[in-house]
């Protein structure tokens, strides 16, 4: 078979304003299992887009803009149901910046051969394409955008709001999480921002720069971590929705801890879902359960739910279910991204008494 020939029915998303799931969500209110669970975290979910003063922050982990859930999450950015994203760089620049440039994931099997699929400058996710050789430009286009900046470090939700205005200037109709976050002022932080897509055009950069002794543009974690700090101490209230697990679950749990460490009295996390199929019993982060993060002072225990379930099931009754409900229609934007235009509110004060004690 041909490439082209491979490449044919395309990933669609979903429109969680197409169907009225409220009605099926009670109804799992008052069976058992996973049902009731998934029905629970729907609630808490509305009770914190209900929540005015309330920051909502979610995160994603795992393949999900190329399986169909782009249009989700675009539906919770523009109700104003989301104020922070922290994500893996696959689905912000592998996925979400790729299709913006105007590329497609495609419908696949997870039974090809993929010696095949390799010859033919195709990649699979488990059951979706993605074209290498589209997958390439889109490497390029990340190192045109670091050629354009001035040489420093950046924190990542710096570089993805650069990617926001590359695709605002260059591709203004398009449907992205990337572009849409960048004009409704919602940061976006991918703590390990290398390890994708990006990675290959930012080493490029760096390497070529490096021969030529000039200086390069750079990606600070620590930047990301203190910025997000800085969202939780200056919203106070929070709450997250998180989709899988992995590094980004992680590292917005911890930013309760540092801004205590940092002298700040914050609370935990007010409310807490987390949509995940992995299981507690191996250690892992990715499944162990919010009652855990609780002994570590992340997450409060009064709203907080863990659902056993495959995201492309779970993500679209939940997120249906807040929409339908209507609770964002009374809310305002937090705008989070405009906190860092004005002096931080971060202090250093706790440090020492903390080392002491």
């Amino acid at each position: 078979m041909k490439k082209s020939d491979l490449l044919q029915a395309t990933v669609d998303h979903y429109d969680i304003k197409a169907v009225n799931v409220v009605p099926m969500i009670e109804m799992m209110e008052k069976t058992a299992f996973q049902a009731r669970n998934l029905a629970r975290a729907a609630r808490i979910v509305d009770e914190m887009v209900a929540d005015p003063g309330c920051g909502i922050i979610l995160t994603l982990a795992g393949s999900l803009i190329s399986a169909g859930q782009k249009g989700v999450i675009l539906d919770l950015l523009r109700n104003n149901m989301i104020d922070a994203i922290v994500s893996t760089g696959a689905n912000i620049v592998d996925q979400d910046f790729f299709e913006a440039l105007g590329f497609r994931h495609y419908q696949g099997t997870p039974f090809a051969s993929d010696n095949d699929l390799r010859e033919r400058h195709i990649d699979r996710i488990y059951d979706t394409y993605i074209d290498e050789d589209e997958l390439r430009i889109c490497d390029e286009t990340i190192h045109k955008i670091a050629e354009s900046l001035e040489p420093r470090p950046y924190s990542s939700r710096e570089f993805v709001a650069a990617m926001g205005k590359y695709l605002d200037a260059k591709f203004p109709q398009a449907e992205s999480i990337v572009l849409e976050a960048y004009r409704r002022h919602v940061p976006i932080f991918v703590p390990a921002f290398s390890d994708c897509s990006a990675g290959f055009g930012l080493v490029f950069h760096q390497v070529a720069r490096q021969r030529e002794g000039k200086p390069y543009v750079s990606i600070d974690s620590v930047a990301d971590f203190r910025e997000l700090t800085q969202i939780k101490v200056e919203s106070g209230v929070t709450g997250l929705l998180m989709l899988g697990g992995g590094v980004p679950k992680n590292f917005v749990q911890d930013i309760v801890v540092s801004a205590e460490f940092l002298g700040h009295e914050v609370e935990m996390h007010k409310y807490a879902v987390q949509l995940t199929v992995a299981d507690e019993r191996d250690g892992a982060l990715s499944g162990s359960t919010l009652k855990e993060a609780n002994s570590w002072g992340k997450v409060d225990l009064a709203k907080e739910q863990m659902v056993y379930g495959e995201i492309t099931v779970t993500l679209p009754l939940i997120a249906g279910y807040a929409y339908h409900k209507g609770s964002w229609r009374s809310r305002k934007a937090r705008n989070f991204a405009e906190i860092f235009s004005r002096p931080s509110t971060l202090k250093a004060e706790g440090y020492a008494e903390l080392v002491a004690g």
